[in-house]
């Protein structure tokens, strides 16, 4: 399985605003739910939320990837956030994050799960490739820059 099958056009949000960890967690728990009959949004909220609290989910250089199990999860659901302003996601660094990769799983997921970390992990822990995904400036371009950056991984 990779990204590219799991993150869909309509899940590459360009400029969402921020304000906290909390919100932008909330943010892409609605907008998930509202997209995907099958998934509550208080429940990913709150398995999103219990993954923080184990650790936080930002790696370092304004990157964060949320992730977690959800028994309502029939296949991997991946979503990019770009925020119009970085915030406070209590990453590794102390920098403040502004991309988001939020990877949600089924309960039984296990190399799948690990898979596609390794693959996001990858992609933005590439210093060129987060700083092209920063100058962005709309939707299609954000997209059109990620999906090739994602085929590109996915060859190698």
């Amino acid at each position: 399985m990779t990204l590219e099958t799991i993150l869909p056009p309509e899940r590459v949000l360009y400029d969402v605003p921020g304000g906290s960890k909390k919100r932008v967690l909330e943010f892409f728990s609605t907008f998930i739910a509202q997209n995907t009959p099958s998934l509550d949004s208080q429940e990913v909220f709150s398995r999103l939320i219990g993954r923080e609290r184990l650790g936080s989910t930002g790696i370092g250089n304004g990157v964060a990837i949320p992730h977690a199990r959800s028994p309502h999860c029939a296949t991997p659901i991946a979503g990019f956030l770009k925020l119009s302003e970085p915030v406070d996601f209590d990453a590794i660094d102390g920098d403040p994050v502004d991309l988001v990769f939020v990877l949600l799983v089924p309960e039984e997921a296990d190399d799948t799960h690990l898979s596609l970390l390794g693959q996001v992990a990858t992609i933005m822990n590439d210093a060129s490739t987060r700083q092209a995904l920063r100058k962005t400036s709309s939707q299609r371009e954000l997209l059109d820059l990620l999906s090739s950056k994602i085929r590109e991984q996915a060859a190698h």
